[in-house]
């Protein structure tokens, strides 16, 4: 039997799929932001006109994907597949929002991971042939992930240093057969990594962990070092979650003190925005990646990346039993197209 699995990890994708297009949309805080220049569209009104804050992020979502299929030239009808997920209960701002397009339709929940979840399958489902489109997508909102996960808005809680900001924000990436732009070469699938972490505040320190061994596995499975890639993008890390990335990773022997960023920190400017940490959510590196990246890469910047998106797979609920914080973290390669 003729497999693409290098390692225990990794799939080297025999037919690399096309990122063909990409559009992202973000709130009024992140277009205040140092990336603002790089986003499809950014909302006067965190609202989005809805009445809901759920609605307000359905809607988010339901505008990235439309501007992606109208950058790309393709109509709902085109795509075989739809991946997509949020932050939410039952993943209703992505149910809701994408409900009218009648696109078979693949739910997912990866937390803060699900876009990089999202562009991992949609890559292997269409290089496997299984289709000649797919839209991978995300999203989350400051307003109905604090609702949901920890005090309502009205509350007004004091948040420690090591707490991050909710990126409101989503991105949508189109995924093709054939066509023109950065193709995904290999796909890292996380595991489950629980180091005990309880602190709810603290998100970039019970990510990290799986991030460490994420990364490590694709370098291993790879047999590459940082020093082959031009950047290594985390998803929404922060500033405390990155500084245990870095440090980690070295000791077992990678250094990527010099390439990596983290979407946390690049989506809003820490001194002149009260983010504490940074950024977290899936929209964080939905919108990054889909908004700037990528950009980044059609426009010769970037060669070769990994694309590295974390989550922590916990709700208030078992939090509040005691538990503690289960993480994950998924990777693509990306590869600029030869002779571009």
């Amino acid at each position: 039997m003729n497999t693409m699995k290098i390692g225990k990890q990794t799939v080297k994708l025999e037919n690399p799929p096309y990122i063909i297009q990409s559009a992202a949309v973000v709130g009024v805080k992140e277009g205040e932001g140092p990336l603002r220049d790089s986003f499809d569209k950014i909302l006067h009104d965190d609202t989005f006109g809805m009445d809901t804050w759920e609605a307000s992020e359905s809607k988010m979502q339901r505008e990235a994907a439309t501007l992606a299929m109208e950058k790309a030239g393709l109509m709902p009808e085109d795509f075989d597949y739809l991946l997509a997920g949020d932050l939410m209960n039952q993943c209703v701002a992505t149910h809701y929002g994408i409900r009218d397009f009648n696109i078979p339709f693949l739910g997912l929940y990866g937390a803060c991971s699900t876009m990089t979840e999202s562009l991992s399958l949609a890559s292997m489902l269409i290089s496997a042939g299984y289709g000649r489109y797919a839209a991978a997508m995300t999203s989350s909102h400051f307003c109905s992930a604090e609702k949901q996960f920890r005090y309502p808005l009205e509350y007004g809680g004091q948040r420690p240093p090591t707490a991050q900001w909710t990126v409101t924000g989503s991105g949508c990436a189109i995924v093709a057969a054939e066509g023109t732009g950065p193709r995904v070469t290999h796909v890292t699938t996380g595991k489950i990594v629980d180091m005990g972490v309880t602190d709810i505040n603290n998100m970039g320190s019970a990510m990290a962990p799986a991030a460490i061994d994420t990364l490590s596995a694709l370098f291993r499975d790879t047999k590459t070092e940082p020093s082959e890639y031009d950047a290594v993008f985390t998803g929404d890390l922060g500033k405390t979650g990155s500084e245990i990335l870095v440090e980690q990773l070295k000791a077992e022997g990678f250094d990527i003190s010099g390439i990596h960023n983290d979407c946390g920190l690049m989506i809003f400017n820490l001194d002149e925005q009260d983010v504490h940490a940074g950024g977290s959510g899936c929209g964080c590196m939905g919108s990054v990646l889909c908004g700037h990246i990528l950009k980044e890469m059609r426009g010769g910047k970037y060669k070769k990346i990994i694309a590295m998106a974390t989550g922590a797979l916990m709700n208030p609920t078992v939090v509040l039993q005691g538990e503690s914080i289960p993480g994950i973290a998924h990777a693509v390669i990306i590869e600029a197209q030869k002779g571009r």
